[in-house]
């Protein structure tokens, strides 16, 4: 599995911004009340960030050579994903975040501060689920197993 790229993190969050700006706009001009995170949501996203760097903790040791048991490489494989699955759902609601914000900033009657808030409380608490997300997954990376041809490769590439 390869690493996230960094060109999919950013597609993920210019497609979230455009779904959370047209999402808004489309409950809006229906007569229905703009959307607004609740606060569970950035507590939640952060949460799992920090489950998913802790569940990557063991591997990254094992990967040091500092672990003291065995680890299941099925286990490693499925943190993996777990953090990859992180990294681009973590872009996506940041993106969302960011569109509702920008939303309602827009509006030619300015919302409740604390409606804003919670929308740019969202969009952080997305940005650590991705950044967690990247800490995991690099947590997960096997080191190449001889450096010099990994550099001779990297040259001809």
């Amino acid at each position: 599995m390869k690493r996230t790229h960094t060109s999919s993190v950013i597609a993920f969050v210019l497609a979230g911004i455009v779904l959370g700006y047209l999402t808004d706009l489309a409950v809006v001009s229906g007569g229905g009340k703009a959307i607004v995170p609740p606060l569970s949501l950035p507590v939640t996203l952060t949460g799992v960030a920090v489950i998913v760097v802790a569940l990557a903790w063991p591997i990254r040791r094992a990967v040091k050579g500092k672990a003291t048991k065995h680890l299941d490489p099925f286990r490693a494989m499925r943190t993996a994903v777990l953090a990859k699955a992180c990294s681009l759902s973590g872009a996506l609601v940041f993106g969302f975040g960011i569109g509702i914000t920008l939303f309602l900033l827009t509006r030619s009657v300015v919302p409740a501060a604390d409606t804003v808030w919670l929308a740019l409380a969202t969009a952080i608490g997305a940005a650590l689920l991705l950044a967690g997300g990247l800490v995991a997954e690099a947590f997960c990376t096997l080191p190449p197993d001889d450096p010099e041809a990994e550099k001779e490769t990297h040259a001809h590439a």
